[in-house]
């Protein structure tokens, strides 16, 4: 992850910068964009976190200007240490997983096959609800009365100007996947369409391109939403450290700093590296396929497993000479060579074309979303239950077994935004430059296949999805360079991906320390590597798409806890801030009462009770001194004024506040 505009969707690059400091005392205003991941976020030893704490009788002007209060958080570990309840079963249950993958291959692959039927056939309406589910949170998060609650201090001003977060928020979806998928995913669908779609070419294409957006678009990001907001109020409201148990404490109360704590983190690790290991593979398939394509290597298993061992190597470098180093200028490389290679496209291309299908494609999109979120396939028999788990179930695995990473990632640079900011940013921009992206490569592979010269699908209606999008590059002006570009950036996000996924696993497992030591980091770059050469051994991109099915199911259950866990407390602190409110309007009327009722007695004191009488005390506001009324009335007034007409003021109440002898002072 990076604060200069990079992260990690599945497959995409960040970077940190470790030079900033770690208070979280520190300004606003004194914040930079290179302050590292949860480096300004509150350290594990504790800080001030916010709470709720009704106004009292001298409340603030406000009425519930900050509730906050301190809370201390227990340090599990040292910092710069691992936390062995969650790092030892991770570690091992993966080095198990890579170890069976590679010794029993043949058994590996055919319990692989037998969880993934069992899986989508009993869970596959459970994701397309969930996911479903996510999105109305999600949304009623954005547009509900929480909407005002800032993830941060009450006071707290963003972290990042809105151009710069807007910058991030485009860079977390940009990604091996994206690539690998932005010309495969439209064609693929349109040569070989869902079971139950039907039409001529246009009607194929148009529903192909509406599919993909229903893939990518906002149903993924709400489920980023729903883990980065529980994340950040927990992290910036609560000040609790970087780990999702946090985000389940309003929920499971102190049973997250137990064994119950220790698991979610478990999971969530889990389902981090095997989704880092899944866009791994994906660009490992499309980079040997590129190499094929120029002639320069001859595609395979042997040269797949080369090409990990050699980029898991470089991730391995780039971990060890720092993340404000070569990460970041790798990270910020891939987003430039991934805008010129779409604005080259998009200029050589059917310009006009693919800008009509932009529009075009987001009204289709719109107009059908409720259908295309709900639809199961169940009246398409075994056919229609075989592409749900290639396609749809496939997707939502993969974006909730991604959630705790981008999650994290989402949450660290939207520090100081309200709800509703996040929502909305989180869920509309990174959509809508994804769908240009689909729009710019699924477009042209589109306009190709049928207003050009074809050649994408082969005869038996297949496209092959290693190899589309160089073919689509070869035949376009400078095909050979935008060829070379599409591999070196696949390669950049490769390490990238390994890198910034080494270091949240590497927080997860040191208790939540923004810091995770180095050795910690390259250990989970190797053990990502080594998933993904057993997931291609084992079963290649079958086994990708079921490694992403299966580990998010329990995550799942997690996120689940998570959406209920943010309802509890902006419940709580809503409820806090109203009774602030209505305590601090019950004390302004209260004054504004005593106020008028003086000041009509002080006016009626004489008809009422005569001269004679002392007057009623003055409010306590009217009590101070002329002194202290400011520069003009609080200058020292001359001895005459003070002593009056008949002489220094006496028993009887004559002075500068009366005309006559025996007068009685105003209120």
């Amino acid at each position: 992850m990076s604060d200069d505009g990079t992260s990690d969707h599945p497959g995409s690059g960040a970077s940190e910068d470790e030079t900033a400091p770690r208070s979280t005392d520190v300004p606003a205003s004194s914040s930079t964009p290179d302050v590292p991941l949860g480096a300004d976020e509150t350290a594990p030893a504790g800080d001030s976190a916010s709470s709720s704490a009704p106004a009292t009788a001298s409340g603030t002007e406000a009425g519930a200007e900050n509730v906050t209060a301190a809370v201390a958080v227990e340090v599990p570990v040292p910092p710069g240490r691992m936390y062995p309840r969650v790092f030892y079963p991770a570690a091992g249950l993966i080095l198990l997983f890579v170890l069976l993958a590679m010794v029993f291959t043949d058994g590996t692959t055919a319990v692989l096959s037998t969880l993934q039927a069992d899986v989508i056939g009993a869970f596959g309406w459970y994701y397309v609800l969930i996911v479903a589910g996510f999105v109305i949170f999600a949304l009623w998060m954005g547009l509900s009365r929480f909407g005002d609650i800032v993830l941060g201090k009450d006071d707290e001003t963003p972290l990042f100007r809105l151009p710069v977060w807007f910058a991030m928020l485009f860079a977390t979806g940009m990604g091996i996947g994206l690539v690998y998928w932005g010309a495969a995913e439209p064609l693929t669908h349109y040569a070989s369409p869902k079971p139950g779609v039907t039409g001529d070419p246009a009607a194929l294409a148009q529903a192909a391109m509406g599919q993909s957006y229903l893939h990518w678009g906002v149903h993924a990001w709400a489920i980023y939403v729903v883990a980065g907001l529980a994340l950040a109020y927990a992290i910036h409201r609560k000040g609790r450290p970087v780990s999702i148990r946090w985000a389940l404490e309003p929920l499971l109360g102190d049973r997250v700093k137990g064994r119950l704590g220790d698991v979610v983190d478990v999971v969530a690790v889990l389902g981090t590296v095997f989704g880092v290991a899944t866009s791994l593979g994906f660009g490992v398939l499309q980079i040997g396929a590129g190499l094929g394509f120029l002639n320069v290597a001859e595609p395979g298993l042997a040269l797949q497993i080369g090409l990990i061992i050699g980029i898991t190597a470089v991730a391995t470098l780039s971990v060890a000479s720092g993340l404000g180093r070569g990460m970041k200028w790798l990270s910020n490389g891939n987003m430039v060579l991934a805008g010129v290679l779409a604005l080259t496209v998009l200029v050589v291309g059917p310009t006009l074309f693919l800008l009509r299908d932009y529009v075009q494609s987001m009204g289709y999109y719109l107009q059908n979303v409720i259908r295309l979120t709900f639809d199961t396939t169940a009246f398409q028999g075994d056919a229609g239950l075989e592409w749900q788990s290639s396609w749809t179930i496939f997707y939502w695995g993969w974006w909730i077994s991604w959630a705790p990473f981008v999650g994290v990632f989402i949450a660290r640079i939207s520090r100081g935004r309200t709800i509703r900011e996040f929502v909305m940013g989180t869920l509309l921009v990174p959509t809508l430059v994804t769908f240009l992206w689909f729009s710019i490569f699924g477009g042209s592979a589109l306009y190709r296949q049928i207003f050009g010269d074809g050649g994408l699908v082969g005869a038996d209606g297949s496209v092959d999805t290693d190899t589309v999008l160089f073919q689509l590059l070869g035949d376009l002006p400078g095909g050979p360079v935008l060829t070379v570009l599409a591999i070196v950036l696949i390669g950049v996000f490769f390490v990238t991906s390994a890198d910034s996924g080494s270091f949240v696993v590497g927080m997860l497992t040191s208790g939540g320390d923004p810091h995770p030591a180095v050795w910690n980091r390259i250990l989970w770059a190797v053990l990502s590597g080594l998933l993904a050469m057993a997931l291609l051994i084992s079963g290649g991109l079958t086994a990708l798409q079921t490694a992403a099915i299966l580990i998010a199911l329990p995550f799942s259950v997690v996120m689940i806890g998570m959406a209920l866990s943010t309802v509890i407390a902006l419940r709580e602190e809503h409820s806090a801030i109203l009774r602030a409110e209505r305590a601090q309007a019950r004390l302004v009327l209260t004054q504004h009462v005593t106020r008028r009722v003086t000041e009509t007695i002080s006016e009626q004191w004489d008809e009422l009770y005569g001269s004679d009488v002392p007057g009623p005390p003055r409010p306590a506001d009217e009590q101070r001194t002329p002194e202290r009324r400011g520069p003009l009335r609080g200058r020292p007034r001359r001895r005459a004024d003070r002593e009056g007409p008949s002489g220094p003021a006496g028993p009887s109440g004559t002075g500068s506040r009366g005309t006559e002898p025996g007068g009685t002072g105003g209120p």
